[in-house]
């Protein structure tokens, strides 16, 4: 899936953070509500503009985001 069919950003809508294209609802919005325990059903019920193709987006979205992340342990200092 390319999430750039789904997911784009406008200065005008929401200061410009990432959204479902056709909806006012941000990717950190609907990841929010995942992280907060919803389900897949619950938001698309809850949100009847978002599609499951644009659910899928926001995730795709949200993997490229962080695919070269890496986290490092760093030795306190003692």
């Amino acid at each position: 899936m390319d999430w750039r069919d789904h997911i784009h950003s406008d200065p005008g809508i929401l200061v410009g953070k990432p959204v479902v294209r056709g909806t006012r609802l941000s990717v950190e919005f609907v990841l929010r509500l995942f992280a907060a325990g919803w389900t897949e059903d619950e938001v698309l019920e809850s949100y009847p503009t978002l599609t499951p193709e644009g659910l899928r987006a926001i995730f795709a979205y949200a993997a490229e985001g962080v695919e070269h992340e890496r986290l490092y342990r760093l030795p306190t200092g003692t």
